[in-house]
């Protein structure tokens, strides 16, 4: 009996050995079936998720951000371990002790599921399982695909280390809301960095990988209570938290972003403007659209704030005055229907859902109109309570939109407005209609010496249009374009005292037309000089001149400076015909104020990696007595610049001073006035399509366009002195209080002589008056009088000439290249009716 009994356990025993042995023969032969083909784990260590790009103000606040995955990437020594002890608990509490796979949960998920019949089904995948599925394998369900995740997270476990695979886990998870990670979860439903979290907020967001929407925050706040409960459980009872912080956790409120407790991360931001979506959009080009939004990229913009908020205001007005001048009303934004009107939370929800409203523009608010009496109308204003008496629009305001006398005339139960707070008291607050313009604009501004865009307004509100007429638009340029000309004849031997002649011009284009350009005056001015000229703005005269220099040499200059990349050399461009944006304008404006150094706008000043290497830094200058502890009294470190010269220094001062004409006196003359040089230009197109003003100071350049998106007449009166010049000085005028201001500096190599300004004449040294001009010749440089250049056309017999005949001579000129030409002094009157010297 006894040797019976012990041949049945040997039996047993036997058959269980061969038993195990065939399933570890069944199981190694999975693993090496399944396990063959399966990617490397290795680059894991080196794991680099998509991770948000964060742009920043120069004082380091966060202006914006742009993720095609919401993700914050936190190394694991960072992670606090109460976040780390969370998701443990609630995912895989055997950790830090199983192999990669969890045969004792895999077992007893089996044992739950074979005793409720396949009603109760719970996960066995451990933490190193979920990285395999994120990211190798996806949520397919199928046996194989559990196979080969066991498989990979054995292998993880071995070659990268269980620390690796959980910082991988929790920056990679995904936690509803779009946040992707711990990190960015922590911000979105508590407006909290991760060492800010405590335990209950810590067990919240372990509860959520499962299944985000199930325990959303606001409309499944139950189940999420008890689920951050059973995760506060397993905390404390794998000893994590003690009880005193048990008890006083799971009966903690839920509170969070969504359910209005605390304030969103997202509402600290700036509305994103023009600005940021420039830099978005020029890096795009650089790192692709999804790259972009992928590379956690640290960007240090170039923008002011203070200044940005104050370009904007400056256009923003200038286009509403335009357009409320003309009378028109554009209609309604919107219509809600009655059933949306019933009560207050429903029309402001309403409110909230409709795009393309100008939130962005300072004290406007949409609002929608609730009831229309016979003289005013009720409106519900968003994010403003009704009051005891509610708001009004009443007939005063309304008298700008012609034909209309009440409210009632353009207003109708259910539209959505605009409307702007223009004060009042707080119980009782003034709302005043606005529209957006139908009229639309572009400015600018940079420093001269550095490139930096300080500020860029693309138009009156981005949130209504987010095509950027600063960097985008493609506008003729029209008078503005002429300094270029001026500046290609002054770099040709000509002074700012050099005689053009104003008279009628005919230019045969072919095919029977024949182009006949004319002042906006429609008068003739006869001879000329060169300062009056470009101060103002003579169309005829420019004309002249483009031909005696030659148009070829003109887009030469357009093209150094950046205007354009090529220049069609035809005659009408040299008045600004071509098409080019104010983003080249203002920046090769900067040139002319910087002595003739280029200068390339920029509105990054830094780009790091998500490692904090810099891959990119604007300002390559060198400071070499910046890390000079002691410096003389008095003494700033000495910089040292490297940008190449574009411009002669002394043509470029000599421009400079034609242009200050031009404020001081000329087309812009008392529209502009900001207490320290200034130089500028204004641009008027045909039928005044387009009106610019660009100009600048020793420090900043700034311009503006206005003109329709489709262009069209601005109407009778309509100029670049009269629209774009009020912008540029309201500007500036906070700019040179913040940036300073001074004198142009004086290049050396050249002398001052004073000269009549309407007939160029040399006068003594000691003269005086309003006609008297200082003006800046070269060394060796003399201005020779009484020679009229006409560019080689045919003149009005009525207009006078200077005649006499004088000896030719030859002088050497050094170009902006620093080649040296022989340009000769004078030409006799035969030679200025053939055609000049050129």
């Amino acid at each position: 009996m006894t040797r019976f009994f012990f041949s049945f356990l040997g039996a047993i025993f036997s058959l269980v050995t061969l038993g195990l042995l065939m399933v570890a023969l069944v199981g190694g032969a999975v693993f090496y079936v399944y396990g063959r083909d399966l990617p490397d784990v290795a680059p894991l260590a080196n794991y680099q998720p998509p991770t948000l790009t964060r742009i920043y103000s120069p004082e380091g606040r966060i202006i914006d951000e742009y993720a095609a995955q919401r993700r914050i990437y936190i190394p694991y020594d960072e992670i606090p371990d109460t976040v780390k002890n969370a998701f443990i608990s609630a995912e895989d509490k055997r950790f830090w002790t199983h192999g990669g796979f969890d045969i004792q949960g895999i077992a007893a998920a089996l044992y739950e599921a074979a005793q409720t019949r396949g009603e109760s089904v719970r996960g066995a995948s451990t933490i190193p399982q979920q990285v395999a599925k994120i990211i190798y394998f996806g949520s397919e369900r199928a046996i194989e695909r559990k196979i080969k995740e066991a498989i990979q997270a054995s292998r993880m476990v071995k070659e990268i280390g269980r620390e690796k695979i959980l910082e991988i886990y929790l920056n990679e998870i995904f936690l509803g809301q779009n946040a992707y990670g711990v990190a960015a979860a922590a911000q979105t439903y508590f407006n909290k960095s991760l060492t800010q979290l405590n335990a209950q907020e810590a067990a919240y967001l372990a509860a959520l990988p499962k299944a985000p929407s199930t325990y959303h925050p606001v409309t499944a706040e139950e189940r999420a209570v008890a689920r951050r409960n059973f995760v506060l459980t397993e905390m404390y009872e794998n000893g994590y938290i003690d009880e005193p912080t048990y008890e006083e956790a799971r009966v903690a409120p839920l509170l969070t972003v969504q359910a209005g407790d605390r304030e969103a991360f997202a509402a600290k931001l700036p509305a994103r403007d023009y600005f940021t979506e420039e830099i978005s959009r020029q890096l795009t080009r650089d790192f692709g659209q999804e790259g972009f939004k992928a590379a956690g990229l640290t960007i240090r913009a170039t923008i002011d704030p203070e200044m940005q908020k104050i370009a904007a205001a400056a256009l923003q007005e200038a286009l509403e005055e335009y357009d409320r001048a003309q009378g028109e009303w554009h209609g309604t934004v919107a219509t809600l229907e009655p059933e949306q009107l019933t009560d207050a939370k429903t029309w402001r929800a309403a409110l909230e859902e409709i795009p393309k409203l100008a939130r962005d523009v300072e004290s406007w608010f949409p609002a929608v109109v609730l009831e229309v009496g016979e003289s005013a109308a009720r409106i519900g204003v968003e994010a403003w309570a009704d009051g005891a008496d509610g708001h009004w629009i009443t007939p005063d305001d309304v008298k700008w939109i012609r034909k209309a006398r009440v409210a009632g005339d353009v207003l109708n139960v259910g539209d959505v407005i605009h409307v702007r707070h223009d004060g009042g008291s707080p119980d009782d607050p003034v709302f005043s209609l606005r529209q957006v313009p139908g009229v639309q604009g572009g400015f600018m501004a940079m420093d001269v010496n550095t490139g930096r865009v300080i500020a860029m307004q693309g138009g009156f509100s981005y949130q209504v249009s987010n095509f950027n007429r600063a960097t985008q638009a493609l506008r003729q340029p029209g008078s503005s374009f002429k300094p270029f000309v001026y500046a290609a004849a002054l770099d040709s031997g000509f002074t700012p005292a050099t005689i053009i002649v104003d008279a009628p011009i005919e230019v045969d284009v072919g095919g029977g037309r024949v182009w006949r350009p004319r002042n906006a005056s429609n008068r003739f001015y006869g001879p000329t000089p060169l300062r009056t000229g470009i101060e103002r703005s003579r169309n005829l005269m420019t004309v002249r001149l483009a031909e005696e220099v030659g148009m070829p040499t003109v887009a030469g200059y357009a093209e150094r400076f950046g205007v354009y990349d090529r220049m069609d050399p035809f005659l009408a461009n040299s008045l600004g015909s071509q098409e080019t944006t104010l983003f080249r304008m203002v920046s090769a404006y900067a040139m002319f104020a910087n002595g003739g150094e280029r200068v390339e706008p920029t509105l990054v000043d830094r780009v790091q990696d998500r490692w904090g290497t810099t891959i990119y830094r604007h300002d390559q200058r060198t400071c070499e007595e910046c890390g000079v502890e002691d410096l003389a009294a008095g003494k700033t470190p000495r910089i040292i610049t490297n940008g190449k010269r574009v411009m002669n220094p002394i043509t470029a001062y000599q421009l400079t001073s034609m242009m200050r004409g031009v404020v001081e006196r000329g087309t812009a003359a008392g529209q502009v006035n900001l207490g320290v040089p200034t130089a500028g230009k204004t641009g008027t197109t045909n039928d005044a399509r387009d009106v610019w003003f660009v100009g600048f100071t020793s420090t900043i350049a700034a311009g503006c366009y206005i003109g329709y998106d489709q262009p069209r007449a601005l109407g009778r009166g309509a100029s670049g002195g009269e629209f774009c010049a009020p912008v540029f000085q309201n500007f500036m005028k906070k700019a040179v209080e913040k940036y300073g201001g001074g004198r142009f500096e004086i290049p050396p190599g050249g002398h001052f002589i004073n000269i009549d300004r309407y007939n160029g004449a040399r006068l003594p040294d000691n003269a005086s008056g309003e006609n008297v001009v200082a003006e800046y010749f070269r060394e060796g440089e003399e201005p020779v009088f009484g020679i009229a250049f006409d560019g080689g056309f045919a003149m009005g017999a009525n207009l006078p000439l200077y005649t006499e005949e004088v000896s030719r001579a030859t002088r050497q000129v050094e170009t902006s290249d620093g080649d040296v030409v022989n340009i000769p002094s004078q030409a006799t009157a035969g030679e200025i009716s053939s055609g000049g010297l050129y």
